[in-house]
């Protein structure tokens, strides 16, 4: 009985100990299963928000991490596929935080790091503009850790071929879904 009891308690430390070393995605601005602020919504095609991509922080990258890339997407939108609001990919794998306004115009983005044109057309944070009484939507902020220091993409790369990339290194990755509806 000692046995199985010491067994059973190792059994469960053992499992904590690998959910305390994931990856972990945390925000200043947006929660999971939260609405975002209206700082987070798109400014143009009718909406008038900040257009301010949200501040991030990750830590626990798993062992082999050479760099991070960052996606933003909305399931709900009525395209049929989605609609990508933010693609990063390069972000080198000493960086651990993006400041809020990081994925502006200006591109205040860490150096090396590559925004990918969204589907607003922009390479920047386009921020939440879905369709007045369409309900909520879900936008998934996923972080990946990646096993290669850079993805190869050209400068022109579609939000397609930059996901197939992202994906196809991805060791690890956490999200926060937050949400948003007008």
């Amino acid at each position: 009985m000692y046995k199985r009891l010491l067994v059973g308690t190792l059994s469960l430390f053992s499992s904590f100990s690998v959910l305390a070393g994931s990856l972990t995605l945390t925000s200043e601005d947006i929660k999971n299963g939260e609405s975002m602020s209206k700082a987070q919504e798109f400014t143009g095609f009718g909406c008038e928000g900040g257009n301010t991509s949200p501040h991030l922080t990750w830590s626990n990258p798993p062992q082999g991490t050479k760099s991070f890339a960052l996606t933003v997407f909305d399931r709900d939108a009525p395209t049929g596929s989605g609609w990508w609001h933010w693609q990063v990919v390069n972000i080198p794998a000493n960086v651990q935080e993006l400041a809020q306004g990081a994925g502006s115009s200006t591109n205040t983005m860490p150096k090396g790091s590559q925004q990918i044109e969204n589907d607003y057309g922009i390479k920047e944070f386009g921020g939440a503009c879905p369709p007045v009484g369409h309900g909520v939507h879900h936008y998934t902020f996923k972080l990946h850790a990646l096993k290669v220091e850079k993805l190869e993409l050209p400068e022109n790369a579609s939000s397609a071929l930059a996901g197939f990339m992202i994906n196809a290194n991805t060791i690890e990755s956490a999200t926060i879904e937050a949400l948003y509806e007008r």
